[in-house]
């Protein structure tokens, strides 16, 4: 009898300790949430047609983010697309709730001024994590005061070519650069939610700038 409920002590204490993979416990982290964010170049503009992650617990999440991603146009084609900002904005951001830190991140996106479709893996570094997990203090120049904050979002800006570069940005923080990455021409070309194997549109204001100008593909 002794043995029958030790026996049946261990099986319940391995059924209370068993995860559901269906139902994964949410990770522990100090925030909330981290997110993920898009840009590109002024007039370079770029719909994202899907955002996948694999995060560090190896559970996939698919369709996480995706649109139109943050650019700016300036009228009278003022604006300047070459490079990037020595200080990144955070773009078009998305929270990733109940998705631990990403281990792999995966685009698709067109690139509406050459138009060309292109898909792109992301690997995320064990230090750029740790890195997300810092506490860091801080200057706010809106408010004027002494900030703690934290590195929680991946910002993706996203180029002609296929370039896509990848840095940890916070509130307040300065950027640290993730990496540069090189895409690859999507076989299957564009996708809309339909068939019918079109780019989406580019707005009159990057229109008219690539109308006359050459895209600075060597800059990013």
């Amino acid at each position: 009898m002794k043995s029958l409920c030790l026996l049946l002590g261990l099986l319940l204490s391995l059924s209370a300790c068993a995860r559901d993979p269906l139902n994964p416990a949410p990770p522990k982290l100090p925030y909330n949430h981290w997110s993920i964010s898009m840009g590109a170049p002024s007039y370079m503009e770029v719909w994202v047609e899907s955002v996948d992650v694999l995060d560090r617990r190896g559970l996939a999440y698919y369709r996480v983010h995706g649109g139109i991603a943050s650019v700016q146009n300036p009228p009278d084609n003022q604006g300047d697309p070459r490079g990037w900002p020595e200080r990144v904005g955070s773009g078009a951001l998305k929270s990733m709730t109940n998705i631990d830190l990403p281990e792999i991140v995966f685009v698709r996106w067109q690139s509406l001024v050459e138009p060309q479709t292109y898909h792109v893996r992301i690997n995320i570094p064990e230090w750029a994590r740790e890195e997300m997990l810092k506490p860091d203090e801080a200057y706010c120049r809106f408010d004027g005061k002494n900030v703690t904050s934290y590195r929680k979002n991946v910002t993706l800006g996203l180029a002609p070519g296929g370039i896509a570069k990848a840095w940890l940005t916070g509130g307040c923080l300065e950027p640290i650069e993730i990496g540069r990455f090189v895409g690859k021409v999507h076989p299957e070309g564009p996708y809309n939610g339909t068939s019918n194997g079109k780019h989406r549109p580019l707005s009159l204001e990057a229109k008219a700038y690539v109308d006359s100008h050459d895209i600075p593909y060597d800059s990013w």
